[in-house]
């Protein structure tokens, strides 16, 4: 175990402090502290001076990226320890980032993790329990599921033992009374009416009794299935589980998010004005508020908590807190941008997650590529360049969606969240070339 420690911290040690992943192709600048090549060049794209550390912030004139020989080498070495302590436990069933054993289950991102995954900073705020504990927790909702299943094939196994008695009794009584009719009426006519009605009743009869019967044996089938999956040992049946949509369910959701899509249409539209006190002192604002662009010149700002100091951010003067709300942005030609929407509690100083994390649920544009800022990120595969973005922000739904106006296309549509009451602005993110527009 003093060795699987050792191990941990020196994986820990050879994280880029920008992408928080092993490093590639590791490089040091003048101030001494070392990144993946790719990072830092992205981070200091499209500048000629004051090129500054994003970890320590000091700034030189000049880029200097030497290759960090000595880093790359104590990588590979952790990589080829980190594989024999995993040979020399025995352990099938790992992790695929931390080559560690898979113990415990993740409530909020429904798999399972191990015990590095839970001290990291995506699980940290996660609800997380031993993985034997959670595989119990489904089996019980599943078997209250099957409960629900069963009694629902009762109820149609006795609606198939007396549907036929209910239609004899009613052709009885039909034909008594057509009987009586016969005494008044011609008897020519009543008797071509006799005929008619018991031909009706006998295909409806029949019908009924085809899809009763289909019914059943469905949900005798699905009973079966699901019977046999919980017998299954606690890791394999979580991985079914939560693989496996069953049709009841499907159906509701279908259905949740079908009358959500039809709530698009009451959207309130709203005029966005952004914010000069949060933009980037990079950002350069029209005077009327309505357009943001990327600017050469860093500008002497007030320096305020509300400013977002290293991202290139804005965001809207006005806030959401309930109700259904909708903006659209004019995107151009430009190819690298981010619109959408922000918490409040956002954080304005530093770098920052683009993704519902860290308080975000945005699309971008990052060259030939677009993106859902998830965590990971989404690929959206656009038939079309989209010049204008509608973002629609449900608030009670805690529903976020985005999409092209010219075409009346969704785009990306996030998992609902809740908001818990805290107050939503539109967001916008711009980097080098590019601008943006509000539409109003």
């Amino acid at each position: 175990m003093a060795l699987e420690n050792l191990v941990e911290r020196l994986q820990g040690e050879a994280s880029c402090p920008i992408c928080r992943e092993h490093f590639k192709d590791p490089a040091v600048i003048d101030c001494g502290h070392s990144f993946c090549q790719a990072c830092i060049s992205q981070c200091w794209e499209g500048l000629e001076t004051n090129f500054s550390c994003p970890q320590c912030k000091e700034t030189t004139q000049q880029k200097h990226l030497r290759p960090n020989r000595q880093l790359a080498i104590v990588l590979e070495i952790a990589k080829e320890l980190s594989l024999q302590v995993l040979k020399g436990s025995g352990v099938e069933k790992m992790c695929a980032k931390h080559q560690e054993t898979l113990k415990l289950f993740c409530a909020e991102d429904q798999a399972p993790i191990c015990v590095v995954c839970d001290r990291s900073r995506i699980h940290r705020a996660h609800k997380v329990v031993p993985i034997e504990e959670a595989a119990q927790e489904y089996k019980e909702k599943i078997q209250a599921h099957l409960k629900t299943l069963r009694e629902e094939r009762e109820k149609l196994l006795g609606c198939k033992a007396t549907g036929k008695g209910k239609s004899q009794e009613k052709k009885i009584v039909s034909e008594f009374e057509q009987l009586q009719q016969f005494l008044e009426e011609q008897e020519r006519l009543l008797l071509g009416q006799v005929e008619n009605l018991e031909k009706e009743i006998l295909e409806e009869q029949t019908d009924n009794v085809t899809k009763l019967s289909e019914e059943i044996a469905r949900l005798s089938d699905m009973i079966t299935e699901v019977e046999g999956k919980c017998q299954k040992p606690a890791s394999e049946f979580l991985h079914v589980s939560l693989s496996h949509k069953y049709p009841i369910s499907q159906h509701r959701d279908r259905t949740t998010l079908e009358s959500w899509a039809l709530s698009l249409c009451l959207h309130l539209k709203m005029n966005v004005i952004l914010d000069p006190g949060t933009a980037h002192p990079q950002l350069v604002l029209s005077e009327d508020g309505e357009s943001v662009s990327w600017g050469h010149t860093w500008q002497h700002l007030p320096d305020n908590s509300k400013r977002f100091d290293t991202e290139l951010c804005v965001l809207g003067c006005e806030g959401f807190t309930l109700g259904r709300s909708c903006w659209e942005v004019e995107v151009g030609d430009g190819r690298r941008w981010a619109v959408g929407l922000a918490r409040e509690s956002v954080r304005r100083k530093g770098w920052i997650s683009h993704n519902p994390e860290g308080g975000i649920w945005a699309v971008q544009r990052w060259g030939s590529q677009f993106q859902a800022l998830t965590f990971p990120e989404t690929p959206l595969p656009l038939n079309r360049v989209p010049r204008r973005i509608r973002v629609s922000l449900d608030y009670e739904w805690g529903q976020v969606a985005f999409f092209d106006v010219d075409n009346e296309v969704l785009i990306f549509t996030f998992p609902p969240t809740s908001f818990t009451g805290e107050r939503l602005y539109p967001w916008f993110w711009v980097w080098t070339g590019s601008w943006l527009r509000l539409c109003t």
